[in-house]
């Protein structure tokens, strides 16, 4: 009887041993759970790290990769783990697009953080078809028409809200006479995307539009267009570019001496600027989306931590880098407020749940409904004394 018992015994535990690799029906054990045993988030990354656009797009890639360690490092969002599955398109639409497929694909993300106007913009229906919400880096106003781009969310002003703004300040501060502007932009959607609507803006308060000029992203020259700019004489120039073509435009106009009062959108402005333009950039002014490092603001704390547990300093970041940190925070804060953040579906619906989310300073409060997926229509702006950008107005709107 002890001998049968005995082999009962070894067979039984046998058994559980076997049923327990299996993984079958076995309920899994508690034990040692940790923050982020429910699993993982997968979220895309388009970075442009070596395209045009790559000196404005690689701080701000470090920034969205930043926030997600730093979550991370937190214990995840309500149990998950996220993991940014990111790489380098080089601001090439068909790049992207090969990405995308790969992202759904083979990633299966639940989410995209993206880059570009044009890319975005020739993603919007297949984001839209596979429901993947997605947060760029353009502001195009195009991304605002919800029956064009269901799951596109803007996470700070669009271009077009950044001119009327520029344009609506321009006409409350000029004195003598109506303003006249010129608009200064680079051949591609990023560039074009809120050309028209300041144009019809201007029109509709009474500001005079001059003169356009087109100026590569990549130009070393802005002469022969700043000369023919010039002929126009306008008290302003609204530009439409990232720091490189910026920084050509104010060097070629200090030279030519040209007393244009130059204001650019928030891809023209940050530090990076700075040395590129050298003391041309001195009176610029710009539009500013999120905070520089150097402000003394609440959410600048985490940041602080953040970079800290790595050995680095607040003073070797800019603005690009806050910029990113705050996209992948607000799609962050939409994984928290989802029933089911492990889809498309339930991440839109928890992104569309946020109300007056409070950046702590770092960028104006963002609200999404599931009528309006833009985020918020503030801006501010700065200007460059001793070569430093000085924010000059709260948030502003038009």
């Amino acid at each position: 009887m002890k001998k049968r018992n005995a082999l009962l015994a070894a067979l039984l535990l046998a058994a559980g041993t076997l049923f327990g690799c299996s993984g079958g029906e076995k309920p899994a054990s508690t034990e040692g759970t940790t923050k982020t045993d429910k699993g993982t988030i997968k979220i895309g990354g388009l970075f442009d790290i070596t395209g045009a656009t790559g000196d404005v797009g690689t701080p701000y890639a470090e920034g969205e990769k930043a926030y997600i360690e730093y979550i991370n490092s937190k214990g995840g969002v309500n149990g998950y783990k996220i993991e940014l599955v990111g790489q380098d398109y080089a601001y090439k639409i068909p790049e992207a697009q090969k990405l995308y497929q790969k992202f759904k694909s083979s990633d299966k993300v639940a989410a995209i953080l993206g880059w570009g106007t044009g890319d975005t913009e020739a993603l919007r229906q297949q984001v839209a078809a596979d429901n993947i919400p997605y947060f760029s880096a353009s502001y195009s106003e195009n991304l605002k028409n919800l029956k064009e781009s269901p799951l596109n969310f803007l996470t700070a002003a669009s271009y077009s809200d950044q001119a009327r703004s520029v344009l609506k300040w321009i006409k409350d501060n000029h004195q003598g006479g109506t303003p006249k502007v010129a608009l200064i932009y680079n051949d591609t959607a990023f560039g074009k995307s809120p050309i028209q609507d300041a144009k019809e803006f201007a029109k509709e308060i009474g500001v005079e539009i001059v003169d356009e000029q087109i100026v590569d992203l990549k130009a070393l020259d802005a002469t022969s267009q700043l000369l023919n700019m010039q002929k126009k004489n306008p008290d302003y120039a609204i530009i439409q570019e990232t720091w490189g073509a910026t920084a050509t435009i104010l060097k070629d106009a200090k030279k030519l001496g040209i007393k244009t009062q130059f204001i650019g959108l928030n891809w023209a402005t940050g530090e990076g600027l700075l040395p590129i333009a050298g003391d041309a950039a001195e009176g610029f002014i710009g539009v500013v989306t999120h905070a520089f490092p150097y402000e003394e603001l609440p959410g600048m704390n985490e940041i602080k931590e953040y970079l800290a547990s790595k050995g680095e300093k607040l003073e070797d970041k800019n603005q690009k880098f806050v910029q990113g940190w705050v996209t992948a925070k607000i799609l962050v804060e939409g994984i928290k407020l989802a029933d089911d953040p492990t889809t498309g579906e339930g991440i839109r619906k928890g992104i569309e749940k946020i109300n007056g989310l409070d950046l702590g300073g770092l960028a104006a409060p963002v609200t999404f409904t599931p009528e309006n997926h833009a985020g918020t229509n503030q801006i501010r702006l700065a200007k460059v004394e001793n070569g430093k950008f000085k924010v000059f107005t709260d948030y502003i709107g038009y």
